[in-house]
């Protein structure tokens, strides 16, 4: 029976771990499909206090888990199949084997969401993905696409000006949703193009099965254009990942668990921190926060019970 089981490590799970570790819990924390949640593909880290010229993603969280290690923090690589709660215990079924603990920090982050058109999965890593830092250097002095209009779409266009010829931002309206300073230095680009009031509407590929072109429907007069370029971007959203906690704890229309009085949820012992319950900040510092909130919740909840 383990005191405290955090599942996810990013920067809210990570925070947890901190905060639980040093207050003697020794935490046990599951990393999931993607260690390190999505900052793992962001490059430079502006915006991050304590750090005044930036730090690359990868190496945020390699010190934040360094130092969740250091107070006493145990990692499992593993993904949550299934969980239960009974008779006030909680029970997470790990890679086919059962683990159980007195309170739960779920901080298991959220996932890129794609389009949803044909063939959509099998051409992931040919010429289709989510993640410009992971991929944008493949795509050298060639034409490319993103889809969006928020401050991710517009950091990941930016950031591929670096590799690309030309970046084509295709978006839905005719004006940006990502904030003033974002949109600002992408318009500025002149690599940048903007498509503006179009969507995507299938993916077009080569004889070896490669991205070639996209079609694309303008939204205002229906008219319909092929689109030359060798990747797509996509950058339209997350889906949380709170598949196996759905129907068990709460969550809203989206899937997003939901919080009360902080970070408890609708279960005894059960605490949601990040981008698993947050849909609107989606920051690395506030998932850090609430990372630290849910982890002072859950000790004091287990002090409450007479349990630390």
């Amino acid at each position: 029976m383990e005191n405290v089981i955090i599942v996810g490590t990013g920067c809210a799970g990570l925070t947890a771990a901190i905060y639980t570790a040093r207050a003697n819990l020794s935490p046990l924390v599951l990393e999931g499909r993607q260690p390190g949640g999505q900052l793992t593909t962001t490059t430079a880290v502006e915006n991050f206090p304590g750090f005044p010229d930036g730090v690359d993603g990868p190496e945020l969280i390699m010190r934040m888990h360094a130092q969740a290690g250091k107070f006493g923090a145990r990692f499992q690589y593993g993904t949550v199949e299934e969980f239960e709660h009974v008779g006030g215990v909680n029970r997470l079924r790990v890679d086919g084997a059962w683990l159980e603990t007195k309170a739960l920090i779920i901080a298991s982050g959220a996932s890129p969401r794609y389009i949803g058109l044909d063939r959509e999965k099998e051409l992931i890593g040919h010429g289709l993905t989510s993640c410009a830092t992971c991929d944008g250097a493949f795509y050298r002095n060639v034409p490319v696409c993103v889809v969006g209009g928020g401050d991710s779409a517009c950091e990941e266009a930016t950031f591929l000006t670096r590799f690309a010829s030309k970046v084509y931002l295709i978006h839905r309206r005719d004006s940006l949703r990502a904030s003033k300073i974002m949109a600002d230095r992408v318009l500025a680009n002149p690599k940048v193009e903007p498509v503006w009031d179009s969507a995507v509407t299938a993916y077009l590929t080569d004889a070896d099965g490669e991205v070639r072109a996209v079609k694309l429907k303008n939204l205002q007069t229906g008219a319909e254009s092929e689109l030359e370029l060798k990747c797509v971007f996509v950058a339209i959203g997350h889906e949380p990942n709170t598949q196996a906690f759905r129907g068990k704890v709460d969550t809203d229309e989206a899937g997003y668990l939901k919080q009360s009085g902080g970070t408890h949820t609708n279960l005894p012992g059960v605490f949601a921190a990040g981008d698993v319950a947050d849909h609107v900040y989606r920051q690395a510092i506030t998932a850090a926060g609430q990372g630290c909130a849910a982890a002072i919740d859950a000790e004091r909840w287990l002090t409450a019970q007479g349990e630390s």
